[in-house]
């Protein structure tokens, strides 16, 4: 199975303590967020999970513990940097801040690991077509020593933005077309691999390739494994990704980006941080008396005969 750290929320920012804490103590229980009283159980050990996705806006926290991970778990990692500043992602690193840490990350797990995201993109009065081109190329000739990729995705107007984003100006597909020919041109210049994610939208003639920014082709060819020939589900319309669990919580990421999805307001995210626990088996307080404990379905994508490090794995 294929362990998600950051999809509900910025796992490696805020919680890296109760990460750690996690894998050490080799299991994890994750909370239902459709059924709250029903918590899983997954085993955090090289024998159940074939790989550990990240994604974060910032790796610093992390950076000092992660040979304790990456020395025994294929890896991959998704680091955020958008064009955008503090009126629209308040709590993230500057830009140039971003950069320097993603640059220490590509040295210690490889530059084969690392996926630049600038997602999602949109439009305000301030961040025009023109303003993400001139950033874009500005972070591609830096970055693109230090990705394997650069993943995009136009954001999606679900109504919360309507509240959180007012400023908002809703993308047009001329202007979708637009900003995918001038991003296609500037990771051409810089021999950089461009693709999109989470839409359907065809950009192939500005060399940009389709969406599947998690696929076991990319996590095999990354750790140099070989998973079996599965069908990718995806997680929404769109999607060609590998099925994954995740073992984090929404409502708990205190990035306080406009656009997010993942919480209802920021300030529900602060709110619920007084409930953290770093020693709890769960993101958020511990388990109830009312709570149902089950234990998770952990089957294995790899190949039957494949190598990672010095071990051999015959399933």
């Amino acid at each position: 199975m294929i362990i998600n750290t950051g999809g509900r929320t910025d796992t490696v920012q805020y919680y890296t303590e109760w990460l750690m804490n996690r894998f050490r103590e080799g299991y994890v229980y994750s909370r239902n967020p459709l059924f709250p009283n029903k918590v899983t159980c997954y085993e955090l050990t090289p024998e159940k999970v074939d790989c550990v996705v990240f994604c974060s806006k910032n790796y610093e926290p992390i950076l000092g513990d992660l040979a304790y991970i990456t020395s025994r778990f294929p890896t991959y990692f998704h680091y955020t940097i958008t064009a955008y500043g503090k009126d629209i992602e308040p709590g993230v690193p500057s830009i140039a801040r971003s950069m320097e840490i993603l640059k220490k990350l590509s040295e210690i797990v490889g530059r084969q690991r690392v996926s630049w995201r600038y997602d999602p993109v949109l439009l305000t009065e301030k961040y025009t077509i023109q303003a993400h081109l001139a950033i874009f190329e500005k972070m591609a000739r830096e970055l693109a020593p230090f990705v394997d990729r650069c993943i995009f995705s136009f954001v999606e107007m679900y109504k919360k933005l309507a509240v959180n984003m007012p400023e908002l100006i809703a993308l047009t597909d001329e202007e979708k077309d637009i900003l995918a020919k001038g991003l296609g041109q500037i990771a051409a210049r810089y021999g950089l691999r461009l693709q999109t994610c989470g839409t359907n939208g065809d950009y192939s003639r500005y060399g940009i390739h389709a969406s599947a920014c998690m696929t076991l082709d990319l996590l095999g060819e990354a750790n140099g494994i070989r998973f079996r020939k599965l069908k990718h589900k995806g997680m929404r319309q769109g999607c060609h990704c590998i099925e994954s669990r995740d073992i984090g919580a929404y409502d708990t990421c205190m990035n306080g980006c406009k656009y997010c999805y993942a919480n209802k307001s920021p300030e529900k995210a602060f709110e619920n941080y007084k409930y953290h626990d770093a020693d709890s088996p769960l993101l958020l307080g511990q388990l109830k008396n009312t709570d149902m404990l089950q234990h998770g379905s952990q089957k294995s994508y790899l190949a039957r005969d494949s190598f990672w490090g010095q071990q051999k794995l015959i399933l």
